[in-house]
């Protein structure tokens, strides 16, 4: 056993240490409990000793500072005393004379300094600062960011702000700039911090220890009307920050599940502001999304009884948004209430319960089970995911229950399950700490995974090789080692070359091929028509790209795959993890830290709505339905017959519908309006359903085409359990009151199911429900609330009172035995670009946006910050079609057409254009095509063809008629 570094001793206030070498003098004394106040410094950023606030007596020549001077063996430190303390009165003086006199709006306990005024008894002075000291003023406010306030006169240039932002989030935004008094912090090049680069993460403000960066009080909303006889939003006094309640809980967006501080104004029932919170996921970062978007939950469009359409608003369709969706108009940014709600009216619960159960029953009794189907959702808890499967398991009689994970990963699961026999991640995304080599392919992670990809950086900068693919360039690739642009849709044939070559060089892992894996020779024969020169012409790259991918992979010590929905989202989207998979096995990376399998989920419980079974063809755990022995073990647990056939998927549930297959529908906080492709049948298939019930917290567009809507709880209302990308099951805990008589999902799915009749919803806590599906489970089995706890737990866990769970997956073995090499031929996209339409569409997410943007675009923050439709282009495809930035285009495929701005941008490829889904007002979905994968039944999201044209401004066009 190897001996552990050196240790030092010395003293500190007469206190005894011992330390291990290297250890500061400030991190010794933290560690005996012997405080030194700092300002600029902090344990998460590299200390620099600027502030001096921290110095100590060494016996030498002038004072040290502690955070910077390491400790020797026989130190004898004087960490406070008269001199001392005088010293640092002093120094606290002169940088409360440059303060503005305005007390701090976001921190119980004042700024850093302030608190340092207080303990040196320097508050007070008005025209005069502290000891008498002139007040410095003239250092102007930059109010440009629409969530942080700058305020310079309060800045002490410790850099703390600076190392924030280059060394944790490592956007690398913020500098210096200006001399003598009137150097400042700056953004960029010297501009306002709402012109610059700066994504707003927040982590700057988090770590000032003035107020000279603050959060902003967040504007009521100005877009989208209220409820008819809403009040109107008004800013409401906040309370001082000591009188906030401090709740802990989880961001509801993506699924890196960050952990969060909720600071609450009880008396006006809203979140002030949020704060990252210590935890092994995200350890204190956010995004702009988690930091400021939160106040869609007290939004006055929130739906808050429930509404039953009104008889003559048959036969149903389109009610406002889609039909301007559909007439390529361009509506605004939210479904106009005043248009929907006259087709709607106001019901008690007790008649729009028993009208669904009635309605369900009804279709259930004269068209049979299968003509019923339910979409989850993975915004939802675990829990709420497990009763909603059950319901239409049980309930409905069939396994037509499914939710967005057919949208984004069902590829990828659909390969894993195939190859390892196991659909989970096999380690964690910080265990990027512990690799010298990182594939991401088709993951734009600083947009769908911001805080993940902090990490990634960081690596990076710490010398982890990171190896980018995607036909997309994501901003990743400036921290590349190698990027590489393939031809969208030539993943397989990029990788079979990668494959050929580790085969080729020798470069794989024998013993591990040997001993843990099986299909090795037939993967060989199969990628041997694949050597760099041929994938190379059909990647559109040059073959030294494609060996030096495989040999920087081949030559790892510790790698890992981390991918995303660029791989998933295709018809060959099976195929494509398939190779990632191979790629992984080849070489034996995975099973120890720092390798693995890791596809990043997208929504904040996508994970745990799959774990707990919204997919149609295996029950909780991923469970075969088709199995007869792990069948009856669910119908003894739920007291029922269940059916043998797995169900229909999202798509197929919609091409169902269009064949009234489908007859009746509950959709529970999804918008396939929006999210699922080809948009003009998903519309007509809605419309075709004899009863569709929407569960959601706002008038989605889906619920334009509902007859019962029921107004559900936001994430900031209720308790549940969540489940990230990593396999973490976290809690989330209720922030504020639900409006109006909105009730909470689980309640609302145990009523309809009570009114169904059907037994086995008698539950009266949410804990109830956990407890019920984690002993349904492997993998959750001993999981509690109790043992759960603030940080969580990773999924497995052996021992749940004492360990974390694990993090590496299949050390030894996989749940299928071996792994299982599957080979794929490359075949091109289901439709490729023509003379009639040239282009390659890719769709996708924004950092400041989610999935369809019901909740973001009523976050005012983020709407504030990205608030119009938008689409990416090359600027030399641009500059061949006559395209200014900020020009309207019409984009055309062979399914519909939107309008909507162009944006020069170098991230999409030549002949590409890249669309966020968000926008309803410019739906891409209209333009996408549903075509789907064999194997993970998911669409073609990221290849449609299209065309794109420009539009001439109204006033031209109005001349040309005229003219005619």
């Amino acid at each position: 056993m190897s001996a552990g570094p050196p240790e030092v001793e010395l003293t500190i206030d007469g206190v005894a240490v011992r330390v291990a070498a290297g250890t500061t003098i400030w991190e010794a004394a933290r560690a005996a409990g012997i405080e030194i106040p700092v300002l600029c410094h902090d344990p998460r950023y590299r200390p620099v000793g600027v502030c001096r606030m921290c110095v100590v007596d060494v016996g030498g020549r002038v004072l040290a500072a502690s955070c910077v001077r390491p400790c020797e063996p026989g130190m004898n430190v004087t960490a406070s005393g008269p001199a001392i303390d005088a010293h640092r009165k002093v120094l606290t003086a002169l940088l409360l004379a440059d303060q503005p006199q305005q007390a701090s709006q976001t921190r119980p306990e004042g700024s850093a300094l302030t608190a340092l005024g207080r303990r040196y008894g320097l508050e007070g002075a008005a025209e005069r600062g502290p000891m008498g000291l002139p007040r410095g003023t003239g250092r102007p406010q930059d109010p440009s960011s629409p969530v942080i306030g700058v305020d310079h006169q309060a800045c002490i240039l410790c850099d703390r702000c600076v190392r924030a932002c280059d060394e944790v989030q490592s956007n690398e935004v913020i500098t210096r700039s200006g001399k003598g008094y009137r150097a400042k912090i700056a953004f960029d090049l010297d501009l306002p911090m709402g012109s610059s680069s700066c994504v707003s993460c927040g982590e700057c403000m988090d770590a000032c220890p003035t107020d000279a960066l603050v959060n902003k009080p967040l504007a009521p909303k100005r877009r989208g009307k209220p409820l008819p006889l809403a009040p109107t939003p008004v800013l409401e006094p906040t309370p001082p920050p000591a009188q906030l309640k401090q709740v802990p809980t989880l961001c509801p967006y993506c699924g890196v599940g960050c952990s969060v501080t909720a600071h609450v104004d009880e008396q006006h029932n809203k979140v002030v502001w949020i704060d990252g919170r210590d935890s092994r996921v995200s350890d204190r970062r956010l995004c702009v999304k988690g930091r400021y978007g939160f106040d869609y939950a007290t939004h006055p469009q929130r739906l808050t009884q429930p509404l039953i359409r009104r008889e003559g608003s048959y036969p149903k369709g389109p009610l406002s948004s889609a039909l301007r969706v559909r007439e390529g108009k361009r509506p605004g940014g939210l479904v106009d209430y005043a248009e929907v709600m006259p087709h709607f009216r106001e019901a008690s619960w007790d008649e729009a319960l028993d009208l669904v159960a009635r309605r369900l029953l009804e279709i259930r009794e004269r068209h049979g089970s299968r003509a019923l189907a339910g979409f989850g959702s993975a915004k939802g808890s675990n829990e709420e995911a497990y009763l909603f499967q059950k319901l239409v398991r049980v309930g409905f009689g069939s396994n037509n229950v499914d939710h967005c994970t057919r949208l984004c990963h069902a590829s990828s699961v659909a390969a894993l399950m195939e190859t390892i026999g196991s659909g989970a991640v096999s380690t964690t995304f910080r265990d990027i700490e512990n690799s010298d080599v990182a594939m991401l392919v088709g993951t734009n992670a600083t947009s769908n995974h911001p805080v993940a990809a902090t990490f990634f950086k960081q690596a990076a900068k710490r010398g982890c090789k990171l190896l980018v693919i995607d036909p997309h360039r994501p901003q990743l690739a400036d921290f590349a080692h190698r990027y590489v642009r393939i031809r969208p849709g030539s993943d397989v044939a990029f990788f079979n070359g990668v494959l050929h070559e580790i085969i080729r060089r020798g470069l794989y892992d024998r013993n591990f091929v040997a001993e843990r894996t099986e299909g090795f020779e037939r993967l060989k024969a199969t990628v041997e028509h694949y050597p760099p020169r041929v994938a190379a012409q059909l990647c559109g790259l040059d073959e030294q790209e494609i060996v030096d991918v495989a040999v920087t992979w081949g030559s790892a010590r510790a790698a890992i795959c981390f991918w995303g929905m660029g791989v998933s989202q295709h018809v060959h989207g099976t195929d494509n993890a398939r190779c990632l998979i191979s790629l992984v096995l080849l070489t034996g990376q995975v099973g120890r830290p720092g390798t693995g399998l890791h596809p990043l989920r997208g929504q904040n419980n996508v994970q745990g709505a799959s774990d707990a079974g919204l997919i149609p063809m295996v029950f909780p755990d991923y469970q075969s339905v088709k199995d007869p022995a792990i069948r009856g073990r669910f119908e003894a647990a739920w007291g029922t017959t269940l059916d043998p056939q797995p169900g229909l998927t999202v798509v197929e549930i919609m091409h169902a519908a269009l064949k009234q297959e489908i007859r009746g529908m509950y959709v529970q906080g999804e918008n396939p309006f929006v999210s699922d492709p080809n948009t003009e049948k998903v519309r007509k298939a809605l419309a075709a359903l004899d009863f569709l019930v929407v569960q959601d917290i706002f008038l989605t567009e889906t619920a334009e085409f509902a007859d019962v809507v029921l107004p559900a709880s936001s994430f900031f209302e209720k308790t549940g359990t969540y489940t990230n990308t990593d396999r973490r099951v976290q809690i989330g805990r209720p922030v504020l009151k639900m409006p109006g008589a909105a009730r909470l999902d689980w309640d609302i799915m145990c009523e309809i199911a009570r009114r169904m009749g059907v037994p086995g919803f008698e539950f009266t806590r949410i804990e109830d429900v956990f407890a019920e599906f984690a002993e349904l489970t492997e993998s959750y089995r001993g999981l509690s609330y109790e043992t759960l706890g603030l940080g969580g737990k990773l999924w497995p866990c052996a021992d749940p009172e004492h360990e974390d769970g694990q993090i590496v997956l299949f050390e030894h073995e996989f749940p299928s035995g071996r792994g299982k090499f599957v080979p794929a031929e490359f075949a091109p996209p289901n439709e490729l670009p023509s003379p009639e339409f040239p282009f390659v569409l890719t769709t996708g997410r924004l950092l400041e946006h989610w999935h369809t943007g019901t909740m973001t675009r009523r976050a005012s923050a983020l709407e504030t910050i990205e608030s119009e439709p938008y689409a990416d282009m090359r600027p030399s495809d641009m500059e061949a079609l006559g395209l200014g930035d900020g020009d309207e285009i019409a984009v055309t495929s062979r399914r519909g057409s939107i309008t909507l701005k162009v944006r020069g941008s170098e991230a999409p490829g030549l002949g590409s254009i890249f669309i966020p889904f968000c926008w309803r007002e410019a739906a891409a979905n209209v333009l996408t095509s549903d075509a789907l994968d064999p194997f993970g039944k998911i669409p073609e999201f990221k290849f449609s063809a299209v065309r794109v044209e420009k539009l001439r401004p109204p006033a031209l066009a109005d001349l040309d008629g005229a003219a005619e």
